[in-house]
């Protein structure tokens, strides 16, 4: 077990460009992964001989990342805020930095009160269903244009728990009639459509459409501010992620579409991550 955890790290490392830690890591993770144990269970096993059977599992796993798989895709599942989400290709890989969305949303959202809470492009539905489970009178209504993201979403919920969730497909508001929200949050597409970063990493693997956004990736923000007014309650908060040199370009576009105590926030990177606003109270 210890010679097959040393190569498998190798590999790793010379196929990936990964220090030697994270070689390491990812090869514990998907030995782990392949063999149906915990990684506490290979510390104990190390010195235990593989059948062929369990050999040939962790070969093909180690070559499908060697090719820069993702390994939220080679899991299945992904963790966010302390909860595992399943992924697939069909959706967004849940980023850490995200969780600063989540954060911003909870310190808006008054624990006491039910408010009705819109999360567009949900994807794995992580944003949406954190929302929901951590403020349970909350009601949150999920949106995504992709059939199969929302089918991810919806078991996600199921799996977690989160009843107070409601999934509907619609291309941003197209779907939703009349409907008001006491808040909306989105992370959309914000990568700019001729970036090279779009053909590097992890991101060859995900979908496109959550990813680029028009020429200069704020195609969709600009689509989601213009419909913002007719689904915002008066004195509700928009919430927006977007690239780390975005942040005053998204500013200018919420001052623009008369939104009040504009911030924007930083992740622990300290890059430019979040952008949010208020809609004025007394608005019509």
């Amino acid at each position: 077990m210890a010679d097959t955890l040393r190569i498998a790290a190798s590999r790793l490392q010379q196929a990936l460009g990964l220090d030697r830690g994270e070689a390491r890591l990812e090869a514990r993770i998907l030995v782990a992964h392949a063999l149906g144990v915990d990684r506490a269970w290979l510390i104990a096993h190390d010195r235990d001989a593989l059948a062929a059977h369990q050999a040939a599992a962790i070969q093909a796993l180690i070559a499908r990342r060697e090719q820069g798989e993702p390994v939220a895709h080679l899991l299945g599942e992904k963790e966010f805020y302390g909860r595992l989400f399943q992924v697939t290709p069909d959706v967004l890989i849940p980023r850490p930095e995200t969780e600063l969305l989540v954060e911003a949303a909870l310190a808006r959202l008054p624990k006491e009160q039910p408010l009705h809470v819109l999360d567009l492009g949900t994807g794995s539905g992580c944003v949406a269903i954190t929302l929901a489970l951590e403020q349970p009178l909350a009601r949150v209504v999920a949106v995504d244009r992709s059939p199969a993201a929302l089918a991810i979403a919806r078991n996600n919920a199921r799996r977690l728990g989160a009843a107070n969730v409601e999934f509907i497909r619609s291309d941003w508001y197209a779907g939703l009639g009349v409907k008001k929200f006491d808040m909306i949050v989105s992370n959309p597409p914000y990568i700019a459509a001729g970036d090279p970063h779009l053909h590097r990493g992890d991101l060859r693997f995900e979908p496109n459409s959550a990813l680029a956004a028009g020429t200069d990736g704020l195609d969709a923000i600009r689509a989601i501010l213009s419909g913002a007014a007719a689904h915002l309650e008066p004195g509700g908060w928009l919430l927006l992620e977007h690239g780390f040199d975005q942040g005053v370009q998204v500013a200018a576009l919420l001052a623009r579409h008369g939104f009040g105590h504009i911030r924007t926030l930083r992740d622990l990177a300290g890059l430019e991550r979040i952008s949010l606003g208020r809609r004025p109270p007394g608005t019509g």
